[in-house]
């Protein structure tokens, strides 16, 4: 008798990761094989994204792909708040549930495929199924958004800000370090209102009250052997308070913080904060504070209305706050979102050669930042062993969407390793660098 079978495909972004493997940690604990090629389980669960128009694409393909390769499918994630659209698409699918719906994707799961009677596998490693590799995990604190971009739908697809709980947030943490992590990035949909809708309520843990507050999170957190990442940090007053903790390396000098543009009338068109200089004005008084901090940002261009002169305000600004790392994308339309009523819609060769002109200033920002860097000692994190080359990080550096330390040869070293190495190049986005040795 063999255990039923699911195959699971999982798309978007970190939330979404994190989604994913708290359905996988439950389909493993009631006894459920999870295969990774999914044309011979008995059904699939694809969790979708759906925050723009590529993305709904990809995630429409990848049901027409299960549905043609198995054929039994339910669907979950955020184009699943989206049901009427996957069913136009897709009316076979089994079952259609939205976002962080665990509740929902299991009884969806146990009506169309009964778990078994006595589980084959309850055996889950402790703090879970992950999807990320060992040394490096994501830790979600809150779900959904309060905040109304006009170019964004999310809080349509994930609601609006529910925070967890601080003392169930470092319950997870610590069991994640227990288990290998080395470093835990920290996500939410937006990480500097983590407590807010808690009105920042007091909880007890291990003994002592702590706010559930990002900057009470952050010190806490410090007290743990890993590194310590924040991502999607809304630029609020308070992520002022966070900066010190930096510059006492309790956490990682990286701040990750979507500015958006750098025309004050475009932010507001796209109901962001508009005050350029104000912005200018903090990221010098960071850098005072805490001269190793790394900024990543991200921006879109040919927003709708966006003229060629707030364009080039943009690329000025780009160039007074010289941010580390930036990514950029040109505006798409998304079903539902208030920006899709705006006047004068940029030309789609005009966004195209838009961003082409934006990613070459970053460039030579970038370039030149990290020429700086060449003759400086690192603490970089092992990521990957290649035939001829190890692959790590620095602080500088979060997974997947930054750049690489390279360090050539073969060397006695392991993945989650932290070693300390020399840098003696780099280029636009990587350094390259050798085993400071004793």
């Amino acid at each position: 008798m063999h255990a039923p079978s699911i195959g699971f495909v999982s798309l978007g972004c970190p939330k979404a990761t994190v989604d994913s493997e708290r359905i996988l940690t439950q389909l493993r604990a009631e006894g459920y094989d999870i295969r990774p090629d999914y044309a011979d389980a008995d059904l699939v669960v694809v969790n979708t994204c759906g925050f723009i128009d590529a993305a709904v694409d990809e995630s429409l393909g990848a049901i027409g792909e299960a549905l043609t390769e198995n054929g039994r499918v339910i669907v979950t994630g955020c184009l699943g708040a989206r049901g009427e659209l996957v069913r136009e698409a897709h009316p076979e699918v089994l079952a259609v549930t939205g976002p962080h719906a665990l509740d929902e994707v299991m009884a969806a799961v146990h009506a169309h495929l009964p778990a078994p009677q006595d589980p084959f596998v309850s055996l889950v490693p402790s703090p879970g199924v992950r999807l990320t590799p060992a040394h490096y995990a994501y830790l979600k604190i809150s779900e959904g958004c309060m905040h109304r971009c006009s170019f964004c739908i999310i809080p349509s697809l994930r609601g609006d800000l529910v925070s967890r709980g601080i003392g169930e947030v470092l319950d997870e943490a610590g069991r994640l370090v227990e288990s290998g992590v080395r470093e835990l990035l920290i996500v939410s949909q937006d990480t500097s209102a983590y407590g807010l809708d808690l009105r920042h309520r007091p909880d007890f843990w291990k003994g002592r009250p702590l706010k559930t507050h990002i900057t009470d999170l952050a010190r806490a957190l410090s007290d743990l052997p890993a590194w310590i990442r924040l991502h999607y940090v809304y630029p609020y007053p308070h992520v002022d308070e966070l900066i010190p903790l930096m510059a006492e390396g309790l956490i990682l000098p990286y701040l990750d913080m979507p500015l958006q543009h750098g025309s004050e009338r475009v932010l507001r068109a796209m109901r962001r904060p508009a005050a350029t200089e104000k912005v200018l004005e903090r990221l010098t008084r960071w850098r005072e504070i805490c001269p190793e901090l790394v900024l990543r940002s991200t921006f879109i261009v040919g927003f709708p209305g966006e003229t060629e002169a707030e364009f080039a305000q943009l690329l000025d600004f780009l160039r007074a706050a010289q941010l580390d790392r930036v990514g950029c994308f040109p505006y798409s339309p998304v079903a539902g979102a208030a920006a899709n009523d705006l006047p004068d819609p940029v030309p789609e060769a005009v966004k195209q050669e838009r961003l082409e002109r934006f990613m070459a200033v970053q460039a030579e920002i970038s370039r030149d930042k990290l020429a700086t860097r060449i003759g400086q000692r690192l603490t970089v994190l092992v990521d990957a062993l290649e035939e001829d080359a190890i692959i790590a990080r620095s602080y500088a550096d979060a997974p997947e969407i930054d750049g690489e330390v390279i360090i050539p040869g073969e060397w006695e070293i392991e993945i989650g390793d932290f070693i300390e190495v020399e840098v003696f190049d780099s280029g636009d986005h990587d350094l390259w660098a050798r085993p400071v040795e004793d």
